[in-house]
Protein backbone atom coordinates (compact mmCIF):
# COMPACT_ATOMS: atom_id res chain seq x y z
CA UNK A 1 0.00 0.00 0.00
CA UNK A 2 1.48 3.13 -1.15
CA UNK A 3 0.86 6.17 1.33
CA UNK A 4 0.95 10.12 0.65
CA UNK A 5 1.08 12.35 3.20
CA UNK A 6 0.95 15.89 1.75
CA UNK A 7 2.08 18.73 3.83
CA UNK A 8 4.68 17.96 6.36
CA UNK A 9 3.84 20.70 8.86
CA UNK A 10 3.40 19.57 12.96
CA UNK A 11 0.60 17.11 11.88
CA UNK A 12 1.56 15.88 8.71
CA UNK A 13 5.42 15.51 9.59
CA UNK A 14 4.86 13.62 13.12
CA UNK A 15 2.32 11.12 11.01
CA UNK A 16 4.99 10.67 7.91
CA UNK A 17 8.07 10.06 10.29
CA UNK A 18 5.84 7.44 12.24
CA UNK A 19 4.72 5.97 9.10
CA UNK A 20 8.05 5.80 8.00
CA UNK A 21 9.92 4.73 10.79
CA UNK A 22 7.68 1.28 11.25
CA UNK A 23 8.91 0.62 7.40
CA UNK A 24 5.00 1.49 5.51
CA UNK A 25 5.23 2.50 2.16
CA UNK A 26 5.32 6.89 2.44
CA UNK A 27 6.00 9.49 0.29
CA UNK A 28 6.14 12.73 2.04
CA UNK A 29 5.19 16.89 -0.06
CA UNK A 30 7.00 19.35 1.29
CA UNK A 31 8.30 22.63 0.16
CA UNK A 32 10.95 25.28 0.76
CA UNK A 33 13.63 24.82 3.60
CA UNK A 34 11.42 22.27 5.17
CA UNK A 35 11.83 20.02 2.15
CA UNK A 36 15.36 20.53 1.28
CA UNK A 37 16.14 20.09 4.66
CA UNK A 38 14.70 16.15 5.35
CA UNK A 39 15.73 15.47 1.52
CA UNK A 40 19.18 16.47 2.94
CA UNK A 41 19.05 14.76 6.48
CA UNK A 42 15.98 13.06 7.16
CA UNK A 43 12.83 14.27 9.80
CA UNK A 44 13.89 14.67 13.37
CA UNK A 45 10.76 14.60 16.16
CA UNK A 46 10.81 16.64 19.49
CA UNK A 47 8.72 15.10 21.86
CA UNK A 48 8.85 15.69 26.09
CA UNK A 49 10.90 13.34 27.25
CA UNK A 50 12.61 12.12 23.78
CA UNK A 51 13.94 12.80 20.02
CA UNK A 52 14.17 10.71 17.63
CA UNK A 53 15.13 11.20 13.88
CA UNK A 54 14.09 8.61 10.59
CA UNK A 55 15.18 8.49 6.58
CA UNK A 56 12.17 10.14 4.63
CA UNK A 57 11.39 9.67 0.86
CA UNK A 58 10.02 13.57 0.22
CA UNK A 59 9.58 15.65 -2.72
CA UNK A 60 7.87 18.79 -4.02
CA UNK A 61 4.26 18.38 -4.72
CA UNK A 62 4.78 19.23 -8.11
CA UNK A 63 6.93 16.72 -8.97
CA UNK A 64 4.72 13.75 -7.41
CA UNK A 65 4.53 10.72 -9.62
CA UNK A 66 2.22 7.69 -10.14
CA UNK A 67 -0.58 6.27 -8.09
CA UNK A 68 -0.97 6.42 -4.46
CA UNK A 69 -3.40 4.22 -2.00
CA UNK A 70 -3.76 6.32 0.83
CA UNK A 71 -3.65 9.55 0.77
CA UNK A 72 -3.60 11.66 3.93
CA UNK A 73 -3.80 15.80 3.30
CA UNK A 74 -2.50 17.57 6.40
CA UNK A 75 -2.27 21.05 4.50
CA UNK A 76 -4.17 24.16 6.18
CA UNK A 77 -7.75 24.27 5.84
CA UNK A 78 -7.57 27.37 3.54
CA UNK A 79 -5.29 25.32 1.11
CA UNK A 80 -7.31 22.25 1.23
CA UNK A 81 -9.18 22.42 -1.91
CA UNK A 82 -6.38 23.84 -4.49
CA UNK A 83 -4.03 20.61 -3.46
CA UNK A 84 -6.98 18.13 -3.49
CA UNK A 85 -7.14 19.17 -6.70
CA UNK A 86 -3.43 19.25 -7.83
CA UNK A 87 -2.74 15.66 -6.17
CA UNK A 88 -6.27 13.95 -7.85
CA UNK A 89 -4.06 12.76 -11.02
CA UNK A 90 -2.21 10.77 -8.63
CA UNK A 91 -5.64 8.69 -7.32
CA UNK A 92 -7.88 6.87 -8.79
CA UNK A 93 -11.59 5.65 -7.49
CA UNK A 94 -10.01 2.84 -5.06
CA UNK A 95 -7.64 5.50 -3.54
CA UNK A 96 -8.93 6.77 0.04
CA UNK A 97 -7.80 9.88 0.40
CA UNK A 98 -8.42 12.00 4.12
CA UNK A 99 -8.14 15.81 5.48
CA UNK A 100 -6.62 16.23 8.84
CA UNK A 101 -6.90 20.07 8.46
CA UNK A 102 -9.14 21.64 10.91
CA UNK A 103 -12.72 22.38 10.58
CA UNK A 104 -15.55 20.60 10.27
CA UNK A 105 -16.42 20.31 6.58
CA UNK A 106 -13.01 18.70 5.35
CA UNK A 107 -14.47 15.58 3.70
CA UNK A 108 -17.44 17.43 2.22
CA UNK A 109 -14.45 19.68 0.14
CA UNK A 110 -12.46 16.72 -0.67
CA UNK A 111 -15.72 14.94 -2.37
CA UNK A 112 -16.03 18.18 -4.48
CA UNK A 113 -12.97 17.68 -6.30
CA UNK A 114 -11.67 13.94 -6.18
CA UNK A 115 -13.70 10.84 -7.13
CA UNK A 116 -12.39 8.53 -5.03
CA UNK A 117 -13.23 6.85 -1.70
CA UNK A 118 -13.46 10.29 1.34
CA UNK A 119 -13.17 9.64 5.23
CA UNK A 120 -14.20 12.59 7.38
CA UNK A 121 -11.51 12.40 9.44
CA UNK A 122 -9.78 15.02 12.69
CA UNK A 123 -6.16 14.38 15.05
CA UNK A 124 -6.25 15.57 18.55
CA UNK A 125 -2.02 16.29 18.68
CA UNK A 126 -0.08 19.83 20.21
CA UNK A 127 2.92 19.94 17.53
CA UNK A 128 4.24 22.26 15.10
CA UNK A 129 7.34 22.55 13.06
CA UNK A 130 10.21 24.19 15.11
CA UNK A 131 12.98 24.53 12.07
CA UNK A 132 13.19 23.15 8.64
CA UNK A 133 13.38 19.20 8.68
CA UNK A 134 12.16 19.18 13.15
CA UNK A 135 9.36 18.69 14.45
CA UNK A 136 8.23 19.14 17.85
CA UNK A 137 5.63 17.24 19.62
CA UNK A 138 4.12 18.64 22.97
CA UNK A 139 2.66 16.24 25.59
CA UNK A 140 0.81 12.92 25.08
CA UNK A 141 -2.03 14.34 23.09
CA UNK A 142 -2.54 11.78 20.29
CA UNK A 143 -5.33 10.67 18.64
CA UNK A 144 -6.63 10.29 14.93
CA UNK A 145 -10.16 9.72 14.49
CA UNK A 146 -11.49 8.72 11.18
CA UNK A 147 -15.15 7.43 9.82
CA UNK A 148 -17.35 6.89 7.38
CA UNK A 149 -19.56 4.47 5.48
CA UNK A 150 -17.14 2.53 3.68
CA UNK A 151 -16.07 0.28 6.17
CA UNK A 152 -13.00 -1.18 3.99
CA UNK A 153 -11.46 1.85 3.75
CA UNK A 154 -11.85 3.05 7.41
CA UNK A 155 -9.66 -0.44 7.88
CA UNK A 156 -7.30 -0.21 6.08
CA UNK A 157 -6.27 3.22 7.06
CA UNK A 158 -7.05 1.61 10.69
CA UNK A 159 -4.02 -1.04 9.95
CA UNK A 160 -1.68 1.93 8.96
CA UNK A 161 -1.95 3.51 12.24
CA UNK A 162 -1.82 -0.23 13.98
CA UNK A 163 1.43 -0.72 12.18
CA UNK A 164 2.53 2.45 12.99
CA UNK A 165 1.61 2.44 16.81
CA UNK A 166 -0.11 5.28 17.23
CA UNK A 167 -3.57 5.52 18.75
CA UNK A 168 -6.83 6.17 16.89
CA UNK A 169 -10.28 5.67 16.70
CA UNK A 170 -13.15 4.76 14.57
CA UNK A 171 -16.28 6.17 15.61
CA UNK A 172 -19.80 5.41 14.74
CA UNK A 173 -20.79 9.31 14.47
CA UNK A 174 -17.67 10.89 12.69
CA UNK A 175 -19.64 14.10 12.31
CA UNK A 176 -20.50 14.11 16.15
CA UNK A 177 -16.39 13.14 16.51
CA UNK A 178 -15.34 16.13 14.32
CA UNK A 179 -17.44 18.53 16.36
CA UNK A 180 -15.89 17.49 19.57
CA UNK A 181 -12.24 17.96 18.37
CA UNK A 182 -13.68 21.50 16.84
CA UNK A 183 -15.34 22.98 20.24
CA UNK A 184 -12.02 22.56 21.78
CA UNK A 185 -9.39 23.87 18.48
CA UNK A 186 -12.58 26.76 17.66
CA UNK A 187 -12.22 28.10 21.02
CA UNK A 188 -8.96 27.87 22.12
CA UNK A 189 -7.32 28.82 18.55
CA UNK A 190 -9.38 32.18 18.72
CA UNK A 191 -8.35 33.22 22.18
CA UNK A 192 -5.17 32.29 22.14
CA UNK A 193 -4.84 34.08 18.78
CA UNK A 194 -6.95 37.09 20.25
CA UNK A 195 -4.93 37.36 23.43
CA UNK A 196 -1.34 36.07 22.09
CA UNK A 197 -1.54 33.55 24.98
CA UNK A 198 -0.47 29.81 25.81
CA UNK A 199 -3.45 27.51 26.34
CA UNK A 200 -2.68 27.23 29.53
CA UNK A 201 -2.71 30.94 30.18
CA UNK A 202 -6.00 31.33 28.65
CA UNK A 203 -7.48 28.56 31.25
CA UNK A 204 -5.81 30.49 33.90
CA UNK A 205 -6.77 34.47 33.20
CA UNK A 206 -9.60 34.11 30.66
CA UNK A 207 -11.40 31.28 31.79
CA UNK A 208 -14.81 32.72 31.80
CA UNK A 209 -14.20 33.81 28.49
CA UNK A 210 -13.35 30.57 27.12
CA UNK A 211 -16.72 29.15 29.53
CA UNK A 212 -18.80 31.39 27.52
CA UNK A 213 -17.01 30.96 23.49
CA UNK A 214 -16.83 26.94 24.00
CA UNK A 215 -20.96 27.22 25.34
CA UNK A 216 -21.59 29.33 22.23
CA UNK A 217 -19.90 26.59 19.84
CA UNK A 218 -21.89 24.09 21.42
CA UNK A 219 -25.29 26.42 20.80
CA UNK A 220 -24.46 26.66 17.39
CA UNK A 221 -23.95 22.26 16.85
CA UNK A 222 -27.00 22.32 18.02
CA UNK A 223 -28.61 24.61 15.74
CA UNK A 224 -26.50 23.88 13.00
CA UNK A 225 -26.57 19.98 12.59
CA UNK A 226 -28.56 18.57 16.06
CA UNK A 227 -25.92 17.66 17.63
CA UNK A 228 -25.36 18.22 21.56
CA UNK A 229 -21.64 19.25 22.83
CA UNK A 230 -22.90 20.69 26.10
CA UNK A 231 -21.31 18.03 27.95
CA UNK A 232 -18.13 19.22 25.57
CA UNK A 233 -17.84 22.52 27.63
CA UNK A 234 -16.34 21.33 30.47
CA UNK A 235 -14.54 18.57 29.17
CA UNK A 236 -12.95 20.82 26.99
CA UNK A 237 -11.87 23.33 29.87
CA UNK A 238 -10.48 19.95 31.47
CA UNK A 239 -8.30 19.29 28.89
CA UNK A 240 -6.85 22.52 28.77
CA UNK A 241 -5.71 22.50 31.87
CA UNK A 242 -3.94 18.98 31.48
CA UNK A 243 -1.86 20.11 28.51
CA UNK A 244 1.26 21.68 28.77
CA UNK A 245 1.00 25.16 29.95
CA UNK A 246 3.06 26.71 27.40
CA UNK A 247 1.09 24.89 24.63
CA UNK A 248 0.09 27.14 21.91
CA UNK A 249 -2.23 26.66 19.05
CA UNK A 250 -1.06 26.49 15.20
CA UNK A 251 -3.50 29.73 14.66
CA UNK A 252 -1.76 31.85 17.19
CA UNK A 253 1.55 30.63 16.22
CA UNK A 254 0.70 31.55 12.35
CA UNK A 255 -0.53 35.22 13.90
CA UNK A 256 2.10 36.01 15.87
CA UNK A 257 4.49 34.51 12.56
CA UNK A 258 2.29 36.85 10.44
CA UNK A 259 1.72 33.55 8.23
CA UNK A 260 -1.54 33.19 6.58
CA UNK A 261 -4.38 31.78 8.86
CA UNK A 262 -7.14 29.02 9.30
CA UNK A 263 -9.07 32.06 11.04
CA UNK A 264 -12.09 31.63 8.80
CA UNK A 265 -12.83 28.18 9.13
CA UNK A 266 -11.84 28.53 12.64
CA UNK A 267 -13.64 31.29 14.48
CA UNK A 268 -15.49 32.68 11.19
CA UNK A 269 -17.93 29.78 10.73
CA UNK A 270 -19.51 29.82 14.61
CA UNK A 271 -22.10 32.58 14.09
CA UNK A 272 -22.89 33.34 17.53
CA UNK A 273 -22.25 37.15 18.93
CA UNK A 274 -19.25 36.65 21.02
CA UNK A 275 -17.25 34.53 18.50
CA UNK A 276 -18.03 37.36 15.75
CA UNK A 277 -16.93 39.86 17.69
CA UNK A 278 -13.27 38.00 18.84
CA UNK A 279 -13.55 36.78 14.77
CA UNK A 280 -14.30 40.59 13.44
CA UNK A 281 -11.29 42.05 16.12
CA UNK A 282 -8.98 38.94 14.55
CA UNK A 283 -9.47 39.88 11.00
CA UNK A 284 -8.21 43.10 11.43
CA UNK A 285 -4.84 41.50 12.26
CA UNK A 286 -4.81 39.09 9.24
CA UNK A 287 -2.07 39.35 6.82
CA UNK A 288 -3.29 40.43 3.67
Amino acid sequence: MKIAVVGLGGVGGYLAASFAKSGLDVVGFARGEHLNAIQKSGITIKEDEKEWHTPLHVMALEEAQGHFDVVFFCVKSYDLALTCKAFAKHTDAKSIILSFANGVNNGDILRQYCDVRVLDACVYILAHREAPGVIRKKGKVFAALFGGEDASAVQSVADIFQKAGLRYKTPQNIKEALYKKYIFISAFATLTAYYNETIGAIYEKHYEEAKKLLTEIAEFAKEKEGIDLFDEVQKSLDTAVKVPYDSSTSMALDFKNAHKTELKSLSGYVQKPFMQKLYNELKKRVKE
